[in-house]
């Protein structure tokens, strides 16, 4: 374990760094620095020497060159134990430096600024730092690496109890973090880097999909198990400025910074998250966030919606409308809500069991109500009053398969459905319209071949995942309670479909159960056979030309 005799201090987040330093003076701790760093110790009065003064060679090149040099370097990767070291750093009047304190400057907040620059982001490109902090994590049984302000205090109380000297434990524990530090600094700055075009301008545009892609991430907890009890899991959170996502939703989106992911949520009660509670909250808020300016209740089982609704009277009506959608299996599913639950939408949703609830607040009496069981957790999104909009400003989403790794930009585009094609002699009326409209934004979040029923503020019926689009069409009918001779229903009955209709067996399906509008992208070799049975029935019909397969 090292005996901290002589630390240099070299950091862009200047915060605590007096308050530490001092600590360190009193333990009679020499202190070398650089630049601004110094100047900060000086001007409270402690006790510094220069990096310059002590090298005996001046920060030059805009301070580029600062801390390159053997009486560091040397000072810090010398191996205490080795006599040949012992005697190469005597021979070369070098000094042991026995601990590092640095961080970095900051690239990673600079390229996300929207008017950063080329020129810019390789200006922050720390050089002196890394290096540093690699040599010092390499020789951690020798040298005690300290890269984030958090552990200052820890670092400065374990010094003082145990006379100047770290452990070997937290050594290495300070070691595993700086080059964690480093690893995302570099996978940052290969991204953003490789992340430009062949383009001749000071300016590149940035690619979406780098030549070569790095990936960083930090646990934010073990799980008890995956999928399946066998399997091993933990979460982790994406700490590069870019958007990653794991899988189908939006864990680890951009927005993480706005409160609306898992990611950021903060839970007040229950047992652990599971694997597959973290799936399904993820796609509930990804489902939740199309209708982020309404009041609605999202419901899903196995990453697929059950239960969707709106309201303009309440949160209670909303969620009571979209568990009533299919009360089956919203048993032991996951809620998210728009807004923050209060009292009446409490004891509506303690009446059937659920996994997850999850929201942008909860209200004053609410989670004595609903902290009454014991096996429901609550997540909060922090600092959310309401959530955002499911848009991205950038980014991209990842799967894993065998030997290789997918990579896709999100799938956020939003469709106006008055400016959609109409392709039927029956134009829709505006009650179709916005039932279709609400339709669209739901049948998206299912997975493919999908159908989703409804009216214009709630699902009726849902058929997700299917290899037969009819198959998904006959599900959805059933779920929601239809069968011939169902065709005076109140308001409008709509259908949508996540891609088109191959061929007219589902439009016969929609009309014997009362449907009086689909939307649906198109672009079927059927088309017109389509359309032509549409027309037959007086059902009127709308093309996105948009596609959304969500597999």
């Amino acid at each position: 374990m090292p005996h901290i005799k002589r630390a240099i201090i070299s950091v862009h987040d200047k915060t605590g760094i007096v308050e530490f330093v001092d600590a360190l003076h009193k333990l009679g701790i020499q202190v070398l620095s650089t630049g601004g760093t110094a100047r900060i110790l000086r001007d409270n009065k402690i006790p510094v020497t220069e990096v310059s003064d002590y090298t005996g060679s001046p920060e030059i090149l805009d301070g580029r060159l600062k801390t390159l040099h053997p009486k560091i370097h040397g000072g810090i990767l010398g191996i205490r134990g080795d006599s040949k070291h012992k005697k190469e750093m005597v021979k070369n009047g070098i000094e042991p430096i026995d601990m590092v304190v640095v961080n970095l400057y900051p690239f990673e907040a600079t390229v996300a600024k929207p008017d950063c620059s080329l020129e810019d982001a390789v200006e922050n490109i720390d050089i002196g730092g890394p290096t540093m902090l690699r040599a010092a994590a390499k020789n951690w049984q020798d040298v005690a690496v300290v890269v984030e302000p958090a552990d200052y205090r820890k670092i400065a109380d374990e010094l003082k109890k145990r006379r100047g000297e770290i452990s070997r434990e937290t050594c290495f524990e300070l070691a595993q973090k700086a080059f964690a530090t480093t690893a995302r600094y570099e996978a940052a700055i290969c991204n953003y880097l490789n992340g430009m075009e062949g383009s001749s301008g000071l300016q590149p545009a940035p690619d979406l999909f780098p030549s070569s892609l790095a990936l960083t991430f930090t646990k934010v907890q073990d799980l008890r198990y995956g999928e399946n009890p066998h399997q091993k899991a933990a979460f982790y959170r994406d700490v590069l400025p870019n958007s990653l996502s794991l899988e189908g939703g939006g864990v680890g989106e951009r927005v993480t910074s706005e409160g609306t992911s898992i990611t950021s949520a903060r839970q007040l009660h229950g047992k652990k998250l599971s694997y597959n509670n973290i799936m399904d909250a993820d796609a509930a808020l990804g489902l939740a966030k199309e209708f982020a300016d309404k009041t609605a209740a999202v419901i899903i089982k196995h990453t697929n919606p059950c239960g969707v609704a709106i309201s303009n009277k309440s949160l209670a009506d909303a969620f009571i409308k979209a568990r009533d959608c299919d009360p089956t299996s919203a048993f032991g599913g996951i809620v998210a809500l728009t807004k923050p639950v209060d009292v009446d939408t409490a004891k509506a949703i303690g009446d059937t069991f659920f996994e997850v609830i999850i929201a942008p607040g909860f209200k004053p009496d609410v989670l004595e109500i609903l902290q009454a069981k014991k096996n429901l957790r609550l997540l909060e999104l922090s600092g959310c009053p309401t959530l955002r909009p499911t848009r991205l400003k950038s980014g991209v989403q990842l799967r894993k398969v065998s030997g290789g790794l997918l990579v896709q930009d999100f799938d956020d585009i939003t469709t106006d459905v008055r400016k959609c094609k109409v392709v039927t002699k029956r134009k829709p009326t505006e009650d179709e319209l916005d039932a279709l409209d609400f339709a669209w934004r739901v049948v998206k979040h299912v997975k493919s071949n999908a159908i989703a029923i409804s009216t214009t503020d709630h699902i009726l019926g849902i058929g997700a995942g299917q290899t037969s689009r009819v198959d998904s069409m006959n599900i959805a009918l059933v779920k929601a309670g239809f069968g011939k001779g169902n065709k005076n229903l109140p308001g409008a009955i709509v259908v949508a479909s996540d891609a088109f209709f191959p061929f007219r067996d589902s439009i016969d399906l929609a009309f014997d159960a009362g449907i009086t509008a689909i939307i649906q992208p198109g672009g079927s070799i059927r088309d017109d056979e389509v359309i032509k049975a549409a027309d037959e029935h007086n059902i009127t019909m709308i093309f996105t030309g948009i596609r959304h397969f969500r597999h």
